[in-house]
């Protein structure tokens, strides 16, 4: 990493070498970051973009120490360790994620991480235990929970195909039946009845009993909300799952939708807009945001 790390610096600093980067590998290199989670990863698998005999004629030319072969093998199998975690990350701090998500990808994060182990030199074959440790230890009472269970259910992309045995799947349906008849039986309204339609006037002779609207047990509502599709659409058929769906599955605490917002807080703090207060600053900026996503109609229809 210290290797790496001059890299990094060399070519950062000096246009002259950042010009030498640019004409051997056709791009530039990418500097790690503090506010980017993954930026260390995309650093590096940048210069291992760069094949191992023209890295170290670069290194020469720039005056750092080479690369070994092994150096450079160490940096291939922590990519290739990291890059599930650096997917993970990238799905729950996107726009859309809920905390119907984060089970399922904790999940799938630690079998796509052990399963990379059987391909590992002994640098790297204690990385994926490592990191699965790691994850379990943050994430012990979420990945317990029921409210998590219930969110990722609820979620029609997810359902219980995220599980990995029968007897999970089993337990969560179970789950989310119970929650089901709690919820309906929270909310179920006074049953009212369905009038026959109108009728010509002899029918009008016969005394019609009236029949009670009914409705899906519980146990047939799950049933058929798991053997439907995988669109968020799918939801409006299925009121009292939707109504679960509602309850749990809130936006993940992430910083990065907030972190975009501020990106375009440069365009609003200039020297001309100074000594601005709290709720003056509040309307510039989301004014500007919500400039990019105005419609072209409306922007010149405000012109005079």
């Amino acid at each position: 990493m210290a290797k790496c790390s001059a890299l990094w610096t060399k070519a950062s600093r000096s246009t002259l070498a950042a010009e030498q980067v640019e004409e051997i590998s056709r791009r530039k290199l990418m500097v790690p970051t503090s506010t980017r989670w993954n930026s260390l990863y995309e650093a590096i698998s940048r210069i291992l973009t760069i094949p191992s005999n023209e890295l170290n004629p670069l290194c020469v030319k720039l005056g750092i120490k080479c690369f070994t072969e092994k150096e450079y093998q160490f940096l291939k199998e922590y990519i290739s360790v990291m890059k599930p975690l650096t997917v993970a990350l990238d799905i729950l701090q996107g726009d859309e994620c809920t905390y119907g998500a984060l089970l399922p990808t904790l999940t799938s994060l630690m079998s796509k991480t052990l399963a990379l182990k059987d391909d590992l030199s002994k640098m790297t074959a204690t990385l994926p235990d490592v990191i699965v440790k790691a994850i379990k230890t943050r994430f012990n009472a979420v990945l317990e929970s029921q409210e998590g269970r219930l969110a990722a259910a609820t979620c029609p992309k997810f359902k219980l195909r995220w599980l990995r045995d029968e007897c999970s799947r089993v337990q969560v349906k179970e789950l989310l039946i119970t929650e089901c008849r709690t919820t309906a039986a929270a909310t179920a309204d006074v049953p009212q009845d369905s009038q026959p339609p109108a009728s010509p006037d002899e029918m009008d002779f016969f005394d019609f009993e009236i029949q009670p609207r009914e409705s899906l047990s519980a146990e047939n509502e799950v049933t058929d909300y798991i053997r439907s599709g995988h669109e968020l659409e799918i939801l409006n058929q299925f009121p009292t799952v939707k109504k679960i769906y509602m309850k749990y599955n809130t936006p993940t605490p992430t910083s990065a939708p907030v972190e975009r917002l501020f990106s375009l807080g440069g365009l609003v703090l200039s020297p001309k807009r100074n000594r601005l207060s709290d709720r003056r600053f509040e309307k510039l900026l989301l004014m500007r945001y919500n400039h990019c996503f105005t419609p072209k109609e409306n922007k010149t229809s405000g012109k005079f």
